[in-house]
């Protein structure tokens, strides 16, 4: 049982080598030893309690974000076999670890400053605030797979194609990135509101 020590997502990508290059995020994306699993799937309560949720598997909550618009609801193999597609396209395009390429792409696309409204008697006016970190990777994830769902409707290409092209133009920092594009707008408001 030699090979049963190591955990491999799908029983192919090692998170040995996964690193997260932000100090900010380290804690709140979860691709340590401990949180590894073999599928994004651990039907655990990440709901339940405040902060909970960065303990789960960064890969589930890729999987999770994707079962949206009311239609794949709940349809979490379905969710799952996306992920899974999509890391093979990933490691065929980049020939690196696709865990990695995800972490980069949250790291990058995650608006580090917003506007919030602060309205008093009629008067909404904007104000730059600082993104917490658990509320970064939450929009980075966000904006990815919604990226990612508007380019594969009505389109030839599949969402796994979708989402390994959205990850790795992330991961690179390239504006082609629907989520890349969407945190330069959303810095930009913000700088304008300082």
């Amino acid at each position: 049982m030699a090979y049963a020590n190591e955990v491999k997502l799908f029983g192919k990508w090692s998170y040995d080598d996964v690193e997260v290059n932000d100090m900010a995020l380290e804690d709140y994306i979860a691709v340590k030893p401990k949180q590894a699993v073999y599928v994004p799937h651990t039907a655990g309560r990440y709901q339940a309690k405040r902060f909970r949720k960065a303990q789960c598997p960064i890969s589930e909550r890729l999987a999770c974000s994707l079962m949206m618009h009311g239609r794949n609801n709940g349809k979490k193999l379905m969710a799952n076999r996306i992920v899974k597609h999509t890391f093979d396209i990933i490691n065929l395009l980049t020939d690196s670890n696709p865990i990695q390429i995800l972490v980069d792409a949250i790291i990058n696309s995650g608006p580090r400053e917003d506007a919030t409204r602060i309205g008093s008697a009629g008067v909404v006016r904007r104000q730059a605030v600082d993104v917490s970190p658990l509320r970064r990777v939450n929009q980075a994830i966000w904006l990815i797979t919604t990226g990612a769902r508007e380019a594969a409707f009505r389109n030839i290409k599949t969402l796994p194609e979708c989402l390994a092209d959205e990850l790795i133009n992330a991961a690179k920092g390239s504006s082609n990135s629907y989520a890349i594009k969407k945190k330069d707008e959303i810095e930009r408001v913000a700088k304008a509101n300082r």
